[in-house]
């Protein structure tokens, strides 16, 4: 029985380039990668970023905390392979029109910008886009807000920690997934694994047909 599972790329191809930069990010399309998650986060100025973390000082070579710096700050600034930390309007740019599925996770767990759900629904809404987003977080309030903003989009929560029901969680809060780190049996909502970096555990989610398994290096797959 062939594998339905997709696979996306976890903050692009981390392997190979650096996380969440264009370069990896188009390196996984036009390999024909089935799925991209990537991290979004919000300049002083409330232009959508995307980066990981909350401050800059890991993936580039400057210092301080995404919501403290404009974006004209920001963009001063490189990743290890010279570009700049992308806009999420760039990145909509580079996949607007490619069948691939996007999994756009709001950083919103540990500083919350305000508006965030707001000024990126409506970006991705002008978006020509083959398949729908999934907007995940690990803060539930964030993907309620969202939720409240925009019914028919796909929402799905985050987290590291075992749910006693998932199904009946996702049910109650609107969602249309589940993003785990750990499996356990989903039955009427889609499961979406990260980050599964074994071939072995691969096979094995592929086997329990989860709807996605999320990977720092999807060529293992």
């Amino acid at each position: 029985m062939p594998n339905m599972s997709l696979i996306y790329g976890h903050r692009g191809v981390p392997v190979k380039f650096p996380e969440n930069s264009l370069a990896g990010f188009a390196y996984a399309i036009s390999h024909h990668i089935d799925g991209l998650e990537f991290d979004v986060h919000l300049t002083q100025d409330q232009i959508p970023v995307i980066m990981h973390d909350e401050r800059i000082d890991r993936t580039t070579n400057g210092q301080g905390a995404i919501a403290d710096l404009t974006f004209e700050q920001l963009r001063r600034f490189e990743l290890a392979n010279g570009e700049p930390v992308p806009s999420l309007q760039e990145f909509l740019n580079l996949v607007s029109g490619e069948p691939v599925h996007l999994n756009l996770e709001l950083k919103t767990d540990r500083h919350y910008y305000l508006d965030i759900e707001r000024i990126v629904l409506r970006m991705v809404r002008q978006t020509d886009l083959i398949y729908p987003v999934v907007f995940s977080s690990f803060n539930l309030k964030s993907l309620q807000r969202a939720y409240a903003i925009d019914a028919s989009q796909k929402y799905a929560f985050l987290t590291s920690a075992r749910l006693g029901n998932p199904d009946e969680f996702a049910t109650h809060e609107h969602l249309e997934g589940v993003h785990l780190e750990h499996y356990q049996p989903v039955h009427h909502v889609a499961e979406r694994v990260w980050t599964v970096d074994e071939p072995i555990v691969m096979q094995q989610l592929f086997a329990a047909s989860v709807n996605a398994v999320i990977t720092n290096n999807f060529e293992l797959a």
